[in-house]
């Protein structure tokens, strides 16, 4: 028994350290470009702030990824991608899921956050001449959306996150796929 616990206890122990390791990269990024820049090694101190940007936003898309939803009744659900591309290409961090329904067709369910093209794309659904001009204007719960003619929505929820749901599906899918996510717990990441 005294093994049992042992063995219970360096698990649970474990279990608490294993999250802070992660967390360690993104803090050890940091700590090192601290140390750069109060050594005047700028170069250094930018590519170590740029390694810490990059890990945080390889957390974001996991974050993102966790809100996409599970396959609607009769579909299935592949693997779950996540992508984080640093400043230099616009920055971006996402999460998608394709999901392949009963007759063949599928949906494809994006999550797009910590890019400057979310911002540009929120300010154009912002303007109801130049949303409508996109597509069809709709609400999904408290978000308003665009629908275009393929049955294609997009949203930007919160002014920092880009959904958008597309796929060879009919727009009544699309549109179920854009209703199961959880806005409300994507609105406070």
């Amino acid at each position: 028994m005294p093994i049992l616990r042992t063995l219970f206890a360096g698990v649970f122990l474990a279990a608490l350290v294993l999250p802070a390791i992660a967390a360690d990269d993104i803090l050890d990024a940091i700590d090192q470009a601290r140390k750069a820049y109060q050594d005047g090694n700028l170069a250094a101190a930018k590519q170590s702030l740029d390694m810490a940007s990059q890990l945080v936003g390889q957390k974001n898309a996991e974050n993102f990824g966790a809100l996409l939803p599970a396959p609607l009744p009769g579909w299935t659900a592949e693997k779950i991608e996540t992508t984080a591309v640093g400043v230099a290409m616009f920055g971006a961090s996402s999460a998608s899921r394709r999901y392949r329904g009963p007759d063949d067709r599928d949906v494809h369910v994006r999550i797009t956050g910590d890019s400057a093209m979310v911002m540009q794309f929120a300010q154009l659904l912002l303007n109801p001449a130049i949303a409508g001009a996109m597509g069809k204007l709709i609400r999904i719960g408290d978000q308003r959306a665009i629908q275009t003619n393929e049955g294609t929505v997009n949203l930007v929820v919160a002014n920092k996150f880009l959904v958008t749901v597309e796929g060879s599906a009919g727009a009544d899918a699309k549109l179920a796929y854009a209703q199961a996510i959880d806005y409300a717990k994507l609105s406070k990441m």
